[in-house]
């Protein structure tokens, strides 16, 4: 028990981790001849407490791995911070340069309960408490535009794309220069994450900066200012439209929804004024790139195989009319590329819910090689080099999960969530 106890332990609370069967062999290396010696040591993994090496599921939905879920998150917090005041290889000057943080929502597809702003209730006549399952969800189910709101999710990544070159049309004009001349001279960066709203609705979170010409490593031109990004910002967003598809004669065209928001972020102040911090800002972000449709909709967070399973699954009316549209649309050979059959767990949603450019910031996968790296070598014995051992190995799928026994032994040794703070560990 003490053996199984610390395999489990190295799964940092991983309830769904990869079952691996094969083995690990190190040899002594000799550097100046290249000849392979004597083993210095050798894993099995029949030989492993559980009968297996086990590896982390590193799924980022909280409703599947809660453990591996905020791994994510704090990476995708360091990464957000990062791109905002500098650090994990981007230089700190990037703290300076204009940026700012924009909510793109989608359009409206019908009147939903909601908690509205300046008025005492919902058109229903009703003040809805926060946890109400309601909100979010038709006023008249029969009446709202279920194929529009899917086809919205299939081509919100598009909308995206569009809006982000309109964006660097816009700043150009504003600043005097052609689109050619703009590349010389400043660049456009940001990350942003994907949310949906209770009504099944993508919307985006983005941090948008401008930098100069060589990315985070270069001053912006002097004209650069948060006032003339958000200015743009507004006018891309206005602009951005995506064709849709012709479904039974109706025609579909998307844009943005009219609610924009677009707020400067001003620093890195953690005073708990009204301003927009760069934390707050990361913090916010990363809270939103371990959840997908199934928290805020109550939809599945795994995909169907048949759409009979819809029977036996306890689901909320409206994600259940959600899912069957797809499955529906899905049969339309004019509409294949959409995938909508299995991207149907994601209300049609195909894209991914975190992007960022290139030079924003660090990388996820960057992080996660130093974590791996770091214990890779913290396992080294001590007096030994990697530069003189060599190395094979075999490792083989054998199945996901653990058993009753494992399953109650780690849920005794995890720790408390959130009684660490925002870091990513080695």
């Amino acid at each position: 028990m003490p053996a199984l106890a610390r395999q489990l332990r190295g799964l940092g609370g991983c309830l769904h981790p990869i079952r691996l069967d094969g083995h690990r062999t190190e040899h002594r290396l000799d550097t100046s001849s290249g000849e392979i010696g004597a083993v210095l040591h050798r894993l099995n993994s029949s030989d492993l407490p559980a009968g297996s090496l086990l590896v982390r599921c590193n799924n980022r939905r909280a409703t599947r791995c809660t453990a591996c879920a905020e791994v994510y998150r704090r990476d995708t917090f360091q990464l957000i911070t990062a791109g905002l005041r500098g650090g994990k290889g981007t230089p700190e000057q990037v703290s300076s340069h204009p940026r700012v943080f924009a909510t793109f929502t989608a359009p409206g597809f019908g009147p939903v309960h909601n908690r509205p702003n300046g008025r005492p209730s919902c058109r229903c006549g009703t003040n809805h408490p926060a946890d109400d399952p309601a909100l979010g969800t038709p006023l008249n189910p029969s009446t709202y535009d279920y194929e529009a709101a899917v086809l919205w999710n299939a081509h919100a990544g598009m909308l995206w794309r569009r809006f982000s070159i309109y964006l660097r049309r816009e700043i150009a004009k504003r600043a005097g220069l052609t689109q050619r001349d703009f590349r010389h001279v400043a660049r456009v960066s940001f990350a942003k994450v994907a949310e949906y709203q209770r009504r099944g609705a993508v919307h985006f979170h983005a941090v948008i900066r401008l930098d100069g010409p060589d990315g985070d490593t270069t001053p912006p031109p002097a004209w650069a200012t948060a006032e003339l990004l958000t200015d743009a910002i507004q006018a891309a967003a206005r602009a951005a439209r995506v064709s849709g598809p012709v479904v039974d004669g109706r025609a579909h065209r998307f844009a943005f929804g009219r609610q924009l928001d677009v707020r400067t972020i001003r620093g890195s102040d953690f005073t708990g004024g009204s301003e927009l911090t760069d934390r707050a800002v990361a913090a916010y972000i990363a809270k939103y790139a371990t959840k997908g449709a199934e928290t805020a909709t109550g939809t599945l967070d795994r995909p169907l195989r048949f759409v009979a399973e819809l029977a036996q699954l306890d689901l909320t009316d409206h994600a259940r009319r959600m899912i069957r549209t797809c499955w529906t649309l899905g049969t339309r050979k004019d509409l294949a590329e959409l995938r909508l059959r299995a991207w149907a767990h994601m209300l049609g949603f195909r894209g991914h819910f975190s992007t960022k450019t290139r030079h924003y910031s660090t990388t996820l996968g960057t992080l996660r090689h130093a974590r791996a790296e770091w214990r890779r070598l913290q396992a080294i014995p001590e007096g030994q080099s990697e530069e003189t051992t060599y190395v094979l190995a075999h490792w083989a799928y054998a199945g996901t999960g653990l058993n009753a026994i494992e399953e109650w032994l780690t849920s005794t040794l995890t720790p408390t969530p959130g009684t660490e703070g925002e870091q990513t560990h080695g």
